[in-house]
């Protein structure tokens, strides 16, 4: 089954990787762990085959939100809700369950900082 897990993250110290700038700053030391870390789990989920694909995204600043009343569409910068943290970017996993998926959401740096939704995908079509 494919699960989209979502990072999120404060877009005021909005960086890639955002887990390599938290709030205060990481020793060189402690960001080279972190670096470490989420390279080993992306070389594990690929050669596993449970990683399809993965993007960040560009600050929220950059984004518009589209809303379609009666009418003409009604377009304004940014996202669509004034939040503390926005979706910073994306992976999407192929595996055997949501508890897999779940235990490697829990594994990538950006959990510690941030956040990470885990979100199966529904099967439409065919």
């Amino acid at each position: 089954m494919k699960y989209l897990l979502l990072i999120y993250a404060n877009p005021t110290t909005w960086q890639h990787p955002l887990f390599l700038h938290p709030q205060g700053g990481l020793s060189s030391d402690e960001a080279e762990r972190l670096r470490a870390r989420f390279h080993a789990l992306l070389k594990e989920i690929t050669e596993s085959g449970e990683l399809v694909g993965g993007e960040p995204l560009a600050a929220p600043a950059l984004s518009r939100t589209v809303r379609k009343g009666a009418g003409a569409p009604a377009v304004t910068d940014g996202p669509f809700a004034e939040t503390k943290e926005q979706l910073a970017g994306y992976f999407l996993l192929d595996c055997a369950s949501l508890e897999r998926a779940t235990e490697i959401a829990a594994r990538f740096p950006d959990a510690e900082q941030c956040a990470v939704e885990v979100r199966p995908l529904t099967v439409t079509g065919p």
